[in-house]
């Protein structure tokens, strides 16, 4: 599957980009990529892109990455609505997960208070710990390596 995404480049703290299509298994900081469409560097703020070939490689079916489709928006090849980027954090992840179960269980129920059971104290039980019995038998003496 093909895809249009940025192509790092550039020294460390200088980052400049391209916008390239490729083959969506090829890493974003190196690899080949099918055809070049574009420059941008972040730093200056400069922007080339060849809108041909874009209109071109999105009606082939080529899919834009999130950064690259804004960005496509901005230029005014694509029309709808901003995609939001940020990097998802691990605190983020889990609460979607607790969301829906607790969604799930507030729409069968009416909006009444809900009672909490009050658990009852319970004695814990003593289980026996197993004795080691010493053998009859001496230890064996380990060879050592040689």
């Amino acid at each position: 599957m093909l895809v249009m995404r940025l192509f790092r480049i550039g020294k460390i703290n200088q980052p400049s980009f391209k916008i390239v299509v490729t083959e969506k298994t090829n890493p974003p900081r190196g690899g080949r990529f099918v055809e070049q469409i574009g420059f941008y560097n972040p730093v200056t703020k400069e922007k080339v892109l060849n809108k041909e070939r874009a209109k071109y490689w999105l009606s082939k079916g080529v899919q834009p990455s999130p950064t690259v489709y804004n960005m496509l928006l901005k230029e005014g090849v694509l029309e709808g609505k901003k995609i939001a980027v940020h990097k998802k954090s691990k605190k983020t992840e889990v609460a979607p997960a607790a969301a829906p179960a607790s969604a799930e269980a507030t729409a069968g129920k009416p909006a009444a208070p809900e009672e909490i059971p009050v658990a009852e104290a319970v004695a814990p039980v003593e289980t026996p710990t197993p004795v080691e019995v010493p053998t009859s038998e001496p230890p064996k003496p380990e060879e050592s390596p040689k």
